[in-house]
């Protein structure tokens, strides 16, 4: 499976998950769940939606790499670790809220929490591998198809 691929399931397997927890999350609300919702459990219920919020978005930016990813041909070494990059920050960031959350110790988040700042850094790398493999298509000379595409058939246009 080539990394367009792994990053399109990763993408959209991790878009439905975490918008899974934000229908728990809403119905824990609606239920009136003490253990989300009480003033003292402020800091789990902030850790569970920065979860949520952060997991989301990074599955969309996992699809958003899919869609306008592109390499010069021979050149897919720097996009491949972009995408593993943004597939563990999709993982890291988001998991160390959630784990920060349901094992929070009074005010504090959980030790898990450690994994958000690493998740960061790997998000970082991602977008700037990316913008790295951009630049180098866009210096190329002319327009790069996305990684996996067909090229276009040359005998259309001769009529």
């Amino acid at each position: 499976m080539d990394v367009m691929e792994r990053n399109r399931s990763f993408g959209w397997w991790c878009l439905l998950c975490w918008l899974t927890l934000g229908m728990l999350l809403e119905a824990m609300h609606g239920f009136k769940v003490g253990w989300y919702l009480d003033v003292v459990n402020e800091p789990r219920r902030l850790q569970l939606t920065l979860a949520h919020s952060h997991g989301t978005l990074l599955a969309i930016v996992n699809l958003v790499f899919v869609a306008t990813a592109r390499a010069p041909t021979g050149q897919t070494r720097s996009l491949d670790r972009a995408g593993a990059c943004l597939r563990w920050a999709g993982l890291l960031m988001p998991m160390g809220f959630l784990l920060g959350g349901v094992f929070a110790i009074g005010p504090d988040p959980g030790f898990a929490i450690a994994l958000v700042p690493i998740g960061g850094f790997l998000l970082f790398t991602g977008v700037l591998l990316t913008l790295r493999s951009l630049r180098a298509s866009a210096a190329g000379g002319g327009p790069v198809p996305p990684v996996g595409s067909a090229k276009p058939d040359k005998s259309a246009k001769q009529a």
